[in-house]
């Protein structure tokens, strides 16, 4: 039988058929895992073989392990030199901001977005608490929106609270796999429980979403939705670094830089101090918004340590 992995908690998985059947499996000794370079073998939304273990039982051996469409990874928290994959087999990720209460960095959102275009997952940004917004909020709002519309982003203003939005976020997720994150305080589980009220799902359940004070746990678990589709609980996710991204990459995951990148004068640009670089003639122009490029310069001086 096929099934996907739900959750994971050490050696023992969480599975489910596409036909609803739940099972707890663990790895076949004689699985080969020689070619794993993550801490971890297996992902929430991984696909795997599973054959039972013994008749009767509900668990399971998982006896293969299907190649991945696309997954995300963070930093080790116990291992630098390693990387952990939080979840794999996305369609989407799905980053809650705020603009008060608390306000969400352009700088978080910046990394965020980096993580998601290196892993090749579709990124969208919903602002949540519009109900809480000043006027000069919706100003930045404007102005955000505007930045991240212009290179391809998709950007949404509800409010969780009382329902503004949740039309459209609902359409968004369904028939989706989507890793959900964001800060600790920016509402994700009112903004769950909004969309989806049938699951019924306990604000503690989800409060783990943030990470606050789970830097280490690295544990995620996926959720089906009632109209089709899941989202990924990732308690780990703001502790999300750049695995794998060199200086010469960097520029490459941002889309607005991206497709100028022929125009620099030299292949190995670092768009710093170089002389003929398309990416200051574009900031300079204001053809690259100046905050962008600040993300920038901030994350390759990051990559630089």
């Amino acid at each position: 039988m096929t099934a996907r992995v739900y959750k994971s908690t050490g050696s023992w998985y969480t599975l489910k058929t596409a036909g609803g059947e739940q099972f707890q499996g663990r790895i076949k000794g004689v699985l080969k895992l020689d070619e794993i370079t993550s801490t971890n073998p297996l992902a929430v939304g991984d696909w795997v073989d599973i054959e039972p273990e013994n008749e009767g039982e509900r668990t399971v051996m998982i006896t293969a392990i299907h190649e991945r469409r696309n997954y995300i990874s963070r930093v080790s928290p116990h291992r630098k030199t390693q990387h952990h994959i939080i979840a794999a087999n996305l369609d989407q990720a799905l980053l809650v901001a705020t603009i008060r209460e608390p306000r969400t960095s352009q700088g978080f959102i910046d990394r965020f977005l980096v993580s998601a275009e290196a892993y090749h997952i579709p990124a969208v940004i919903v602002f949540n608490k519009a109900d809480v917004y000043r006027e000069k909020d919706l100003e930045k709002f404007a102005e955000w929106e505007d930045i991240y519309n212009s290179i391809g982003y998709q950007v949404l203003l509800v409010s969780a609270r009382n329902g503004d939005g949740m039309d459209q976020a609902r359409a968004l997720l369904s028939g989706k796999t989507t890793l959900l994150s964001g800060h600790s305080g920016v509402g994700k589980s009112t903004f769950i429980n909004s969309v989806f009220p049938e699951m019924d799902l306990r604000t503690q359940e989800v409060s783990g979403w943030s990470g606050k004070g789970l830097h280490t746990t690295t544990f995620a678990e996926m959720f089906d939705l009632p109209d089709g589709g899941s989202i990924i609980d990732t308690p780990g996710i703001r502790e999300l670094g750049l695995v794998d991204i060199n200086q010469q990459e960097l520029s490459h995951y941002f889309p607005e830089m991206r497709t100028r990148l022929t125009g620099c004068q030299f292949n190995n640009c670092l768009h710093m101090n170089e002389p003929g670089c398309a990416i200051k003639m574009a900031v300079a122009n204001d053809d690259i918004a100046v905050d962008r490029y600040v993300s920038y310069c901030t994350l390759l001086d990051s990559l630089k340590k």
